[in-house]
């Protein structure tokens, strides 16, 4: 398996990849229970690559529902090095416009109920987040974008909220003022766990709607977001399909491929020998199992 070097997750509207050559699927359990689907494994332009719908086929998974320790663990157990993901958000300004696409660069959480270390239980780290995103992946999926034709934002601020429920006008114009960029629900936690787990990661932000801050737009539904969805969903694959060699092919000198090398701060005589053995892909080079 350690030559699937990319992982895509797919969000809203993104359940599976067209253009992929199939190989199998995967369903892998963890010391953290079940990802959100079994990994479909294949193949595109050469490049194998292993896919995983975030809320599951048939969306069956509400944000705060998802098992994001477990989502990144398995990728990590198929030797996946970078992800690319997409998901679907809202606009917080009046110049990204729906079916526009946003690689931002920072995210501000507003979440409040979701597991998001591996650590606990006996061993303590503490990795460096200031630069949340892999900026040399994100750049590698925005310029794919713009060869593809997409209306493109590089960098940018993402909120990450609760939900499931989309905010209320107050807390709209509050995120406002805070000059944040995109709105939504999934983002972060991945972010985190990714850079945890030492994998790049990076994110392609669709727009669908503008929240409910706009005063001349209507205020957010599901059903402009799902209508967007299918209308950018050709492009949002054209994108990750346009990202993968390049993502496969550069060379990890990026912070995110040593990111616990000095952030396990528990002393391996005391961390429990079942926590080592659960935590032996994310660990392994660091504390001997």
């Amino acid at each position: 398996m350690n030559d699937i070097k990319i992982g895509i997750i797919g969000g809203s509207g993104l359940y599976q990849m067209d253009g992929l050559n199939v190989l199998f699927e995967r369903a892998l359990g963890t010391p953290f229970g079940d990802p959100s689907d079994p990994y479909v494994i294949g193949e595109i332009d050469g490049v194998r690559i292993a896919f995983l719908s975030r809320h599951g086929r048939g969306h069956r998974k509400l944000p705060s529902e998802l098992n994001f320790r477990a989502n990144i663990y398995g990728f990590k157990l198929l030797g996946v090095q970078t992800i690319l993901s997409a998901s679907a958000v809202g606009s917080m300004r009046e110049s990204y416009r729906p079916t526009d696409i946003v690689f931002p660069h920072q995210f501000i959480d507003r979440s409040r109920h979701r597991a998001d270390t591996f650590f606990g239980d006996g061993i303590v780290a503490h990795v460096a987040f200031a630069d949340p995103i892999c900026t040399a992946v994100a750049d590698i999926m925005c310029e794919a974008g713009r060869r593809c034709g997409a209306q493109v934002h590089s960098g940018g601020t993402y909120l990450c909220m609760e939900g499931p429920q989309f905010s209320t006008r107050a807390e709209s114009n509050l995120y406002r003022s805070w000059n944040v960029d995109v709105i939504g629900m999934t983002n972060l936690q991945e972010a985190k766990l990714a850079r945890e787990a030492e994998i790049c990661y990076a994110t392609m932000a669709l727009v669908t709607d503008y929240d409910c801050w706009h005063e001349s737009e209507d205020d957010v539904s599901i059903e402009a977001i799902l209508a967007t969805l299918r209308a950018n969903a050709a492009m949002a694959q054209n994108i990750l399909k346009a990202s993968i060699a390049a993502a496969s092919a550069r060379q990890r000198n990026c912070g995110c491929a040593n990111a616990l090398q000095y952030a396990i701060i528990t002393d391996p005589a005391v961390i429990p020998e079942r926590v080592k053995q659960d935590l032996a892909p994310i660990i392994g080079r660091y504390v001997k199992v």
